[in-house]
This record gives structure tokens, sequence and C-alpha cells, in this order.
């Protein structure tokens, strides 16, 4: 192992243009397993440690990295994983104490940058952040915390699958599913600038029978199209008109599920909405009670018809389904939808199912591992990057750049520099305004510059910003 290793710190130190790290994944779960996938991809050197050999021996196989067999805990394990030459150490196992003893160890160690997952909220308040940093942990993330104000952005943009502010709200992204009665359907982009002089919005992309394709003039606007769209506040009436959509105050909710995710979305939500939880488990019914006040709590099985029109789900503004089964969350999400419920958010941690549910109708899906992906991921892009966000039900992501001083971007009109194909430039906050680009649009030094950009593009496009 070591002759490989050495071999490959060579190759990163001779292409560091590309900004490939060595990472080390404590813990062959879910959540790691997928950022392996996606972290070896990205040509960074990945080394997973997991005590079970079966994980690994699947994981060696399908993915290009390397493994370690035993726990994040051992000297002997870290020093085999060569911890002391690791760009980034990420703790994901499914135990808090191992995650945050095992950070603490990859710092002293030498990594120099230690990611931990954990367990408890508490742990995320400003003076023991701080106490973790001193003890060597730099950032710690709670996934269900992370997917749990998820779920209150989309409860409180109603008409979208997904949505992301940047620069504090100068830009946003809407993802929108478009229905039989969306006015765009038909209509190219060009139908639409035609009959707008000064566009505050546009479609960047759109994921039509799952590809994700970069929309040109011609493009029409189909039935089932999920539509990605960069604006400026300005534009989102006239984005809310074409698509057919409108947000909906938000009153009563059902929350199948008393998952971590599904207790924090109650006691978020609890005080102002009439919530409504169902727990299969009665003993787990129990233990809820004790971290909700003012939440109905349902004991019995969600995938039952006649109890969800007992429990009033017709009556129902929102329906959220965060089991730990994505089969009973697909199937209750959908009999949800038959019953008139106008805000679905459906858990789908199975990556092989979210297609599937899509085309089913379920317009807004939620996955931990890619909502926590995008936290991790940060971590491991070009500090020319301010941020990023990766999407469930694609494998495109959106980046926040900060044009440099002589960067590319920043020598003419964007229609005159040879931006990839595969990526497109949406919007532009300059100081304290926002506009979106067109062809004609000089980028300036310091501008923040909302991209998107599919896989192929993203060790291409870095170098127009840099």
């Amino acid at each position: 192992m070591y002759t490989e290793y050495n071999y490959l710190i060579h190759l990163c130190d001779r292409q560091n243009h590309l900004f490939v790290m060595k990472i080390i994944i404590a813990g062959a779960g879910e959540v790691g397993t997928h950022l392996a996938k996606m972290l070896s991809n990205e040509k960074h050197v990945v080394i997973v440690i997991d005590s079970d050999a079966e994980k690994l021996k699947f994981i060696e196989q399908n993915y290009d990295l390397m493994t370690v067999c035993g726990s994040a805990t051992s000297f002997e394990v870290m020093r085999e994983a060569r911890v002391k030459k690791c760009d980034l150490f990420i703790a994901v196992t499914p135990f808090e104490d191992t995650n945050i003893t095992g950070a603490i160890m990859a710092k002293k160690l030498g990594a120099k940058k230690t990611i931990a997952r954990i367990d408890s909220s508490e742990y995320l308040i400003a003076n023991n952040k701080e106490l973790f940093i001193s003890l060597g942990v730099d950032y710690l993330f709670y996934p269900e915390r992370i997917v749990s104000r998820e779920i209150i952005t989309l409860l409180n943009k109603t008409s979208t699958t997904d949505f992301v502010d940047y620069a504090g709200g100068k830009l946003s992204l809407y993802v929108i599913k478009l229905d039989e009665s969306s006015p765009v359907i038909s209509q190219s982009l060009l139908d639409i600038a035609k009959k707008n002089i000064r566009l505050e919005y546009r479609a960047v992309a759109i994921t039509r029978k799952g590809e994700t394709i970069i929309p040109r003039g011609g493009e029409k606007f189909l039935i089932n199209d999920l539509v990605y769209v960069i604006t400026s506040p300005g534009g989102v009436p006239e984005i809310m008109k074409y698509c057919g959509k409108e947000n909906i105050a938000v009153k009563n909710i059902m929350i199948l599920g008393g998952s971590r995710t599904g207790i924090r979305t109650a006691m978020d939500f609890e005080h102002h909405s009439n919530i409504k939880l169902i727990e299969i488990d009665k003993e787990k019914c129990n233990k809820i009670a004790e971290y909700v006040d003012d939440t109905l709590i349902i004991n019995g099985d969600g995938r039952n018809i006649d109890l969800l029109r007992e429990a009033g789900i017709g009556n129902m503004d929102a329906f959220i389904a965060v089991t730990g089964s994505a089969e009973t969350n697909i199937l209750s999400s959908l009999m949800a939808k038959k019953f008139g419920v106008k805000k679905v958010i459906c858990e789908v941690e199975n990556f092989d199912y979210i297609s599937i549910a899509e085309n089913m109708g379920l317009d807004t899906i939620i996955n931990k591992k890619v909502s926590t992906a995008s936290r991790i991921h940060r971590f491991t892009i070009d500090d020319d990057v301010s941020s990023i966000k990766c999407l469930t039900g694609t494998d495109a992501e959106i980046l926040e750049y900060v044009a440099k001083q002589g960067s590319l971007i920043t020598r003419g009109a964007v229609k005159t520099i040879d931006i990839p194909n595969d990526a497109i430039i949406g919007g532009v906050v300059r100081g304290n305004s926002s506009f979106i680009v067109h062809g004609n649009t000089q980028i300036k030094p310091k501008d923040i510059v909302i991209v998107f950009a599919l896989p192929s593009a993203k060790f291409k496009i870095g170098r127009f910003f840099n």
C-alpha cells in the first residue's frame, strides 16, 4: 500500500493546479460511501477507514480509492492510512464519540483539516464549537439538522422543489417542476426573451427524463421538466407566472416518521403551525413526547389509507415523509398527493429510487447524503469558490465564484470568452446590486458569479476565475 500511496502523493504534488487533495474518510456507511464515490470521481486521493471488511471490499471494487480495515481511534490504523499526509480528515461513522475522537487524533497526528459528524445539536452552540476547534475538530455537522433546515426553507417556498439564496438573497436559485398548467410549456428561451426586454431571471439548466442539459435559445420547455432558474428578487413574480406556481401559507403539517429529522422539524414548526406526527413504533412515540410540546403524536402505520384519512390528511397544507424506509416514504407521499396535499416533501436516501419517485410525480425530494455532501464538498474545492450546492437528482452543481483581478473572466464581454458548453453563468452580485448575465455583460474583479456546471465542467471552469 505504501508504494501506491507515495506514488499518488507524488502525482498530486505535480497536479496542484487541479486542486487534488489527500482525503481520509472514517466510516463506510451511506454518507461515507457517497462521499468516497464523489471525491474519488473528482480525482482526489481517497482512503476509507472502517472495521467492516465486507463494506471496504465493495467500496474498493467499485471506486478508485484505497481502504484500511480497523478503527479510526487506533493509532496503528491512522498511521497506516498516512494521516500525517492528509489534507482533510472526515469522520462519518455511526458513532459520535468515535468521530470526535478520530478527528482530534487526526489533527494531532498531522491532518490539516478535520470534520466530524455528530448526533447532538448542543455541540453546535457557539461556545461549544469553540471548544471543539481548540481540541482540533475544525468543523462539526449534524445531518438531520441540515435536512430539517432544508425542509424549513422548502415550506417557506412551497412553489419550488429546491431553493438556494446567494449573497443574502440578492440572487436565488429556484428549481421548479413544470406541469400541464404551466404557461411556459412549448415555449423556447428565445420566445420568453422576446416578450421581456430586461430579464431578471435565467433558466440555466433543465433535467428531463433523468438527464440534465444546459438549454440554448431554441430549447423548448416540456411537461415534467425540472427547470433550474437563477433570479434576482424582482424576477420572482414573473417566474411564478410563467411556471403557473404560487406560494401557499403552510399552517397544517403532517410528518410521517419519528426520525431525528421528523422530531427536529416538528420542534421547529410546532409553535406557529398545527403539527401531527405519525410513528409506527409505540415505544418511540413515548420518547418523542419528551421532545415536543404542541405536536399531536399518532401511533400507527402511515401506509394505512384509513389512518391517514382519519388523521385529517385532506386538510393538510404539507406532508413530510421522513421514515427510514424510502419505499414507505414514496408510497405515503403519493397517497398524500392523491388526497390533495399541496406541498409534499419525501426523503429518499436510496439513489436508485430518486428518479423513480420523480417519474411518479414526487417533485420535492430530499436526501441527507446530498445535503451533507454540499457542506463537506466546500472544503475540497479551490479558494476562489465561496460556496457550492449539490443538487438532488442530478450530478450538476451550482458554484459561487469570486472573480479575481486579471482573471480570464474579466477580460471582455461574456460572449467573447470561451466558456465551456457544459457550464453556464447565471447571475452576478456586484456590491449591493445583482443582475442576470447576458452576452454583453462585462464581469469585474470582486464580482460574485453564480455558475451552473455539469460534472464534465468541474475541472475546466475554475481557470476562468483564478
